[in-house]
C-alpha cells in the first residue's frame, strides 16, 4: 500500500463489518459512521470519494447493507470507479480489469472472512492496462 492512503466508510448497516475490518487492517483511515444509528449512505460515499480523488494512488472501501446504494452514490463522482463485490476473485478482477479505486462490500450479505479476503485481494492487485485501458477510457 505504498504511496496511497486507504479510506473506509460505511452507513449504519455496514458499521459492524467496517469495525471488524479496521481491527484487521489498522492502517486504513476511517471516515465514519461511528455507530449503528441510522445515517444517509450518500453522505459517507461522497466524503470517501472526495478523499480518494485527492491523490491518484488513494483507494477506498465503502460498506452499506447491500452495497448497491454506496455503489450508485460513489460512481456519480467523475474519476471514481466503484465495484460491488461479494468475493475475493471479483475484488481482484475489479482492480485488474476495471481499475477500480473503490471497493464496495454488502455488509449484510458477506461474512468477515470473505470481506477480509476481498480487501486483501483489492489492495494487492494492480490494473493490467492494455486492452482494459481503452475500455476504461470509454467510460
Amino acid at each position: 500500500m505504498k504511496n496511497k492512503t486507504v479510506y473506509i466508510a460505511s452507513d449504519h448497516a455496514g458499521y459492524k463489518l467496517k469495525t471488524k475490518l479496521i481491527k484487521i487492517f489498522p492502517e486504513i483511515t476511517d471516515l465514519g459512521t461511528n455507530s449503528d444509528e441510522s445515517v444517509d449512505y450518500p453522505d459517507f460515499a461522497h466524503k470517501l470519494t472526495r478523499e480518494v480523488l485527492k491523490n491518484n494512488g488513494n483507494v477506498g472501501i465503502l460498506i452499506c447493507g447491500t452495497g448497491v446504494g454506496m455503489s450508485i452514490a460513489a460512481n456519480r463522482k467523475k474519476g471514481i470507479r466503484a465495484g460491488l463485490v461479494n468475493n475475493a476473485k471479483i475484488a481482484r478482477l475489479i482492480r485488474k480489469h476495471n481499475d477500480a479505486n473503490v471497493l464496495v462490500l454488502p455488509g449484510r450479505f458477506i461474512n468477515i472472512n470473505e470481506a477480509k479476503n476481498s480487501v486483501q485481494a483489492f489492495l494487492s492487485s494492480k490494473f493490467e492496462s492494455g486492452r482494459h485501458k481503452k475500455r476504461i477510457n470509454k467510460i
